[in-house]
């Protein structure tokens, strides 16, 4: 559960970032950015003002904040919990999933050396086979288009992981 944003406000800056952290996984920069935004009236409006901030942000920044996710098709024990869960990893696997970790380590190698950064995905309960679809597709796009997709994608996993984070333990599962 989080903290109730009041709480958030006015926390010192290293419980507060450990609290944001869930939300922007392995970018301190970042949230330290965030954290100096206090106070706010609501985590949407964290969220919020989150995602206008990355948009002005300098590449490198936000790149800082799309390759802290985790890349899709990871070793299982290099992810926190919650891509633990978002990838599916707590899922039976699939029928026809047979190399799909080598093929998603391909998929990932060409993505990064094509963009420069992770693919990042709202995963959103989507089967990896699907993701690696996926991925394989946008290997066409324009890198700024790429760029602009990954970051809003940021922001929908923020939003589904404070839905998450809201509810109660039973709630969640």
């Amino acid at each position: 559960m989080l903290p109730a944003i009041d709480r958030l406000n006015v926390m010192p800056d290293s419980d507060a970032a450990a609290t944001l952290g869930a939300f922007f996984e392995n970018a301190p920069e970042f949230v330290r950015r965030v954290c100096h935004e206090r106070p706010f009236s609501s985590y949407e409006q964290l969220i919020e003002r989150a995602e206008q901030m990355a948009a002005t942000l300098p590449e490198d920044e936000q790149l800082e904040v799309i390759n802290g996710h985790p890349r899709i098709g990871a070793e299982p024990s290099t992810v926190s919990a919650q891509s633990y869960r978002e990838q599916g990893y707590d899922r039976v696997a699939q029928p026809g999933e047979d190399g799909l970790a080598e093929r998603l380590a391909q998929l990932n190698a060409e993505y990064e050396r094509r963009f420069g950064f992770r693919f990042c995905i709202f995963v959103a309960g989507r089967p990896r086979s699907e993701v690696a679809d996926i991925m394989s597709s946008r290997l066409n796009a324009q890198r700024e288009e790429e760029l602009a997709r990954a970051l809003s994608d940021v922001f929908a996993i923020a939003r589904s992981r404070l839905v998450k984070l809201s509810q109660p333990l039973e709630e969640v599962r």
